[in-house]
């Protein structure tokens, strides 16, 4: 049974994770892109107060329930599942490293003023983590499917 929620559980949520960064990807990014830098830095500074900490919490409980399925099930769910954790682990890292630290830089920005102008950097490392948690995705459900 407890095999059952948690793979219920992983699936949904980094189905969730990864809706959530598709859609930032080709509609809030894009839109942000266009903005003039006053309209931008505000967007962001209202958009980040949904995302944060939502999006740090979903994806280590998703993470987390996906090692204990590493434990819980046989092979080649187990492996699929821990690569799917894995991957986790590395849309952890893209933000951490990647995308917050451009983040919290905004904050100290003025709307007029020289700038070098974040939003490339912010985007191709968005477009890594999108990319991590499809593919964590596409492996957690063949883990699901393989483990029926």
């Amino acid at each position: 049974m407890l095999p059952e929620v948690l793979s219920g559980a992983v699936v949904i949520g980094v189905g969730t994770i990864t809706g959530i960064f598709v859609a930032v990807a080709v509609s809030v990014a894009p839109a942000m892109a266009v903005m003039e830098r006053g309209e931008y830095l505000r967007a962001h500074a209202l958009l980040g107060k949904g995302y944060h900490p939502l999006m740090p919490i979903l994806v280590n409980t998703v993470m987390l329930c996906g090692f204990a399925l590493a434990f819980l099930t046989e092979p080649p769910s187990r492996f699929l599942f821990l690569a799917g954790s894995l991957l986790l682990i590395g849309v952890q890292a893209v933000s951490h490293l990647g995308n917050v630290p451009i983040n919290r830089s905004l904050g100290a920005l003025e709307a007029e003023g020289a700038w070098r102008d974040p939003r490339p950097r912010w985007r191709a490392w968005h477009h890594l983590r999108t990319g991590l948690a499809a593919l964590a995705l596409l492996l957690d459900t063949a883990a699901v499917l393989m483990a029926s």
